[in-house]
């Protein structure tokens, strides 16, 4: 198809200010993307701002992507980076790691061109080969100091072969290659796949869902156009409306792919490209699925009031990440198992994981969920050897305390209410009437509204505080309890984790306050040898052993030979699976009923 050009679909937004100067005519911003050397990962750049009345410009690129709570530093990727008007070239000053400040004294109009090197292969950042190009755009487009309102118009030209788009930004004159953004909050929250994906899709409730596969695989389009419209449906219902008209699933199928994040009407899935015609497979692909597309309501417009308008800049602090993802990881299998993609076994299976995780991570007697979701800048995405011995996930403990806010309102309120009726309420209160965020109080609010109860003692508890959950009380409630297939074991355990690299075994992990860590066994130890036995491998190294038997470890310690006395302690991980009780009563099957969609 003959595309005509970008200039003619310029988008034009009036500006009455910036932050460094008066602006008093129409501002244009457009794009142009290439990939004149995609096989060596670069995109070109050229962005033409037109309109405008300042002394200065400064060009700033986003040094985060939201949704992904890191500093990234997406500055780094750029180079070449040239500013001219009329032909003549503009000094294109750095004067912070990620702003370019340019004289526009007297100058209505700049074109800027830069390179982005893009070869980090996830769902965050922006990755391209002769294959394809993934464009995360945090990491891709600058933007004019005090103009995050503006819009602008991005017009791809495709390299080779490629032929399709997959956003959610709308075309202009139905052309596929030329999109166009509000303002730049959408911009940055709006991937783009270019390439030869597969695309499919389906309607549900009047909203148009398209799906771009990239990558191949082994799924079925005919099982997952009937499948994903039902965990979509039940997610529609939890809050009453899709606001969107058009999203769009971006799923990248690799070797060993993983990992997804969501935008506010599109979300990218990193997925395994032949898992799908496995059982856990593929119900591990729809729990992803619906863990992405329930963000479009909960943290992407029902959200801590942290969380926007964004800094893009700095990092921005909320201690309700517990709720942002830990809320959305539970609804992600609870919404799988009410559309019975989940077998009830099969839920409780991935809720039993849930619990041993965070029953078993030493970390959650260190640090409590609050903290938990304000240190993600710096703990979560940035794991050491020593991260599970002092954090916990707000993923997982905060899709227990969902599961503990469930059933709590459920059997207080006789089935009447439910988790949903909070995010129900949330979301029309603040996103729709209040047209802000939620604080820390006013969640808690609406939680005690439906439970019926004040919560300041669980919030001390678990919230803000270290005390040991009791799951049977909260699983009793449905008529269900723990069961520890470890319970009555006597076996001894080092507490290492280790990995074999040519035949050697080294360390990787040391486990807080086991024999390991009070005996001083580091990590990047190779052992060598335990009671003078050569040590291949840790399978059955402790066989015969028991607790309080003393063994010799040798190591080697940055290439110097150690032996250790360590003093084995009796194994301490739980491993629970949940039961149900022998006679549950009517009030337990009720609540299982509701909580269950039984």
């Amino acid at each position: 198809m003959k595309r005509l050009p970008v200039a003619i679909f310029f988008l034009i937004l009036f500006s009455m200010s910036s932050a460094i100067g008066q602006t008093t005519s129409p501002v244009n911003i457009s794009y142009t993307i290439t990939f004149r050397e995609a096989q060596a990962h670069y995109a070109d750049v050229e962005m033409d701002i037109t309109g405008l009345n300042q002394k200065a410009l400064d060009l700033k690129m986003p040094v985060w992507t939201p949704g992904s709570y890191l500093v990234r530093e997406y500055s780094k990727n750029v180079e070449s980076f040239t500013a001219e008007t009329r032909g003549k070239f503009l000094e294109a000053k750095k004067t912070r790691k990620n702003i370019w400040h340019i004289n526009t004294e007297n100058i209505s109009a700049v074109k800027v061109k830069y390179r982005v090197y893009a070869f980090e292969l996830s769902v965050r950042t922006a990755f391209i080969d002769a294959s394809h190009a993934f464009l995360a755009p945090a990491g891709i487009f600058v933007y004019p100091d005090g103009m995050l309102h503006h819009a602008s118009t991005i017009h791809i030209v495709p390299y080779k072969k490629w032929d399709k788009v997959s956003t959610s930004l709308e075309m202009v004159n139905n052309d596929p290659f030329t999109r166009h953004s509000l303002d730049y909050d959408i911009l940055y929250d709006s991937p783009l796949e270019v390439g030869n994906q597969d695309v499919f899709g389906f309607d549900v409730g009047g909203t148009k869902y398209e799906v771009a596969m990239y990558g191949g695989g082994n799924y079925d389009k005919e099982k997952l156009t009937k499948d994903m419209p039902k965990i979509i449906e039940h997610e529609v219902a939890v809050y009453g409306e899709n606001p969107n008209k058009h999203y769009v699933f971006i799923v990248h199928n690799t070797s060993r792919g993983g990992g997804g994040l969501e935008h506010l009407s599109s979300c990218v899935l990193g997925a395994s490209r032949d898992n799908y015609a496995t059982e856990r497979g593929y119900q591990g692909f729809l729990s992803l699925v619906a863990h992405e597309h329930f963000h479009l309501w909960n943290v992407k417009r029902l959200r801590p009031i942290a969380l926007g308008p964004f800094d893009y800049d700095n990092e921005n602090y909320t201690t309700d990440l517990w709720i942002a993802e830990g809320f959305t990881a539970y609804y992600q299998d609870i919404i799988v198992r009410r559309t019975n993609l989940y077998p009830v076994d099969n839920y409780l299976g991935v809720l039993a994981a849930d619990i041993n995780y965070v029953a078993n991570q030493p970390g959650g007697k260190i640090e409590p969920l609050a903290e938990a979701s304000f240190d993600a800048w710096i703990k979560l995405y940035r794991p050491n050897e020593n991260t599970a011995n002092t954090t916990i996930s707000y993923y997982n403990k905060g899709s227990i305390m969902a599961l503990m806010f469930d059933l709590e309102i459920i059997i207080d309120t006789k089935g009447k209410y439910s988790l949903d009726d909070v995010m129900h309420y949330m979301y029309h209160t603040y996103y729709k009437t209040k047209k802000r965020g939620y604080t820390d109080k006013e969640f808690k609010q609406g939680v005690e509204k439906f439970a019926g109860k004040n919560l300041d003692e669980f919030y001390k508890k678990y919230i803000y505080g270290l005390d040991e959950i009791d799951f049977d009380k909260y699983l009793g409630y449905a008529g269900y309890h723990l069961t520890d297939e470890f319970a009555g074991n006597n076996d001894p355990a080092l507490g290492v984790a280790t990995t074999v690299a040519g035949g050697k075994v080294y360390v990787t992990g040391v486990s807080r306050n086991s024999a390991a860590w009070v005996d001083g066994i580091n990590v990047n130890d190779e052992i060598t040898a335990i009671d003078s036995a050569k040590v291949t491998d840790m399978t059955g190294v402790l066989n015969g052993k028991k607790p309080g038997d003393k063994i010799n470890v040798s190591v080697l310690r940055d290439g110097l030979p150690l032996t250790l006395p360590v003093t084995l302690l009796k194994k301490s991980q739980v491993k629970f699976k949940i039961d149900t009780v022998a006679q549950p009563t009517e009030q337990q099957l009720l609540v299982r009923k509701k909580w269950l969609s039984l």
